[in-house]
């Protein structure tokens, strides 16, 4: 999908709020929370609230990739996995969040939230990611991109395919869409809407992948560094190039595992500890050698290589121009970690040059229109599933009436069934109480089956949604079944217990 600048909102220092603020809404006069539901209800909506009523929560992402904003930037904002369920609260603190998930990887830093209002709702957390990071509203505003519900749910598909990656078809992105979900299954804000935007796009990718072997030829990002190495080496020193891999992680290994693929038979790999490349050696086995390295060692290690692959979560850099200007002879350094562990000071220098993940572009220059034939493929996919995904979401619409039509036929049923057979006497048998019971649960169920099915939106038949809101409508009317708190009350209320415990 295309990514959608977000300029246009105003750069504010404060919180938005609604103009109502729910605390006036609750505390004044005109809005008794005491007062019947029904009278609280018919408040609610004559109040300037009521725009909430009409505004169905949107699903909203708001992101900076590598399409969009610099490396630079993208460091700054990423947020580790162990913070994910810290960041998922917060979000879900402000105002008009009541759902959030983070995936964020060396390529992305995506935000997808459930906003009571959209246009609140992306202000707070454009505000947020402000303050966690320090840069200005105005510079991510630059830089970000915005999709809203349906835009929004094409593009985690064609993330989780793979579409949306620096190499087409990459399958490490899928994994990291499945850490999103193992991770957010234990935080209270990763809600119904964003976890089943998530699982599908799971689904998804697993489909594409099966279906149009779009990774068939395609790599990772691991893999487009080695493929870039080999690119700028001459092609007469791909066999003895010597090779350092700083970082034993799950991006080193697959550097390590991709360059013997490519043939590469003894490499250097420097890490905190032995026991991860220990791991690797015996994965790989006898193809290649693998010389150990502690940390320290990092710098000399370096001037005896060729090439210098980094990938450790280090805040600051390994590498800059003072420490690499002494080293003999030239190098490639290639660097795929967010943040940078080789400063872009190194490039100043004639026996040095770097290249980090924005540089892998490059190596996604071969067979376009192949790869471009499988993304439509792809893409036919993910419109089919969009469209199953989106008749879940508007499907959650009407289960509310669903459960209280079935909840006013059951207790009708219910004193009816009781009268009949106080009537009949204490002496009636078992069997007789039974088959009584069970031919009011059939009348019962044949009744409903036709306005059930007029609630549901599932995608199994032509009925469109507004048709099937029309009939909830009606329903809800006929047998006066709005008589619950509305739920944005209740999402208010939620937030007040919320603002008042923290």
């Amino acid at each position: 999908s295309q990514a959608k600048r977000g300029g246009g909102l105003r750069r504010n220092a404060g919180v938005a709020r609604c103009e109502v603020s729910p605390e006036a809404l609750f505390q004044s006069d005109k809005f008794n929370v005491n007062n019947s539901s029904l009278s609280a209800l018919e408040q609610l909506k004559t109040s300037a609230a009521d725009r909430y009523t009409k505004e169905r929560s949107s699903i909203v992402v708001i992101g900076l990739s590598v399409h969009t904003a610099p490396v630079e930037m993208r460091e700054k904002l990423a947020i580790p996995e162990a913070e994910w369920p810290r960041a998922i609260n917060e979000l879900c603190g402000l105002n008009h969040i009541e759902e959030a998930a983070v995936l964020s990887t060396c390529n992305r830093m995506e935000l997808y939230v459930v906003a009571l209002s959209r246009h609140r709702g992306v202000k707070e957390v454009t505000e947020w990611m402000s303050k966690t990071s320090g840069i200005p509203v105005k510079e991510i505003c630059q830089h970000r991109f915005l999709l809203y519900d349906k835009d929004a749910t094409q593009h985690i598909f064609e993330v989780s395919a793979g579409l949306d990656s620096l190499v087409l078809g990459e399958g490490q992105i899928l994994a990291q869409v499945k850490q999103v979900v193992k991770v957010g299954q234990s935080v209270a804000g990763f809600g119904r809407n964003v976890s089943g935007l998530f699982k599908h796009a799971i689904t998804v990718g697993k489909r594409v992948r099966t279906e149009t072997n779009i990774a068939a030829g395609a790599v990772s990002v691991s893999s487009a560094a080695v493929e870039l190495a080999f690119m700028k080496l001459p092609e007469a020193s791909h066999h003895t190039a010597r090779m350092l891999v700083i970082g034993a992680g799950k991006m080193g290994k697959l550097v390590i595992k991709h360059l013997v693929a490519k043939g590469c038979t003894k490499m250097v790999v420097v890490n905190r500890s032995e026991d991860r490349v220990t791991s690797i050696r015996d994965e790989i086995g006898d193809s290649a050698e693998i010389i150990y390295k502690p940390l320290s060692e990092f710098l000399s290690c370096a001037a005896e290589a060729d090439v210098v692959f980094t990938s450790t979560s280090s805040e600051t850099p390994l590498f800059l121009r003072e420490n690499v200007a002494d080293l003999p002879s030239s190098r490639l350094f290639i660097d795929i970690s967010v943040p940078r562990n080789v400063g872009a000071c190194v490039n100043e220098l004639e026996s040095a040059r770097a290249y980090n993940v924005d540089d892998l572009k490059e190596v996604v220059a071969a067979n376009k229109e192949d790869r471009l034939r499988k993304a439509a493929e792809a893409q036919a996919i993910i419109s089919e599933e969009s469209k199953q995904f989106e008749a879940w979401r508007d499907s959650l619409e009407t289960v509310p009436t669903i459960k209280k039509l079935r909840a006013y036929a059951e207790r009708i049923r219910a004193a009816e069934l009781d009268k009949c057979l106080s009537k009949m006497g204490d002496e009636i048998p078992k069997k007789s109480r039974k088959a009584v019971d069970d031919l009011s649960r059939g009348i019962v169920n044949k009744l409903l089956h036709g306005p059930m099915q007029h609630l549901r939106c599932d995608g199994s038949d032509n009925r469109t949604l507004s048709e099937t809101l029309e009939n909830m409508n009606a329903l809800n009317r006929m047998f006066s079944l709005e008589t619950d708190i509305s739920v944005l009350e209740q999402k208010i209320r939620a937030k007040i217990t919320e603002q008042t415990q923290s």
